[in-house]
């Protein structure tokens, strides 16, 4: 599993695998990459393409 973090380009939201996105229905563990298409920041709305790799 990729423990990288990624950081939403326009709130600043940090996604980490390790927690997931319970409310989104993204289970603690999973991956950035394994995360659907469809999946939107919850802080925001933003899509998945406006995350970015964070340098942990």
């Amino acid at each position: 599993m990729s423990k990288k973090r990624y950081r939403c380009t326009i709130c600043a939201y940090v996604y980490d695998p390790a927690a997931g996105d319970p409310d989104g229905g993204i289970a603690p563990g999973t991956a950035f990459e394994d995360i659907p298409e469809s999946w939107v920041c919850p802080e925001c709305g933003a899509t998945k393409a406006d995350f970015e790799a964070m340098d942990d």
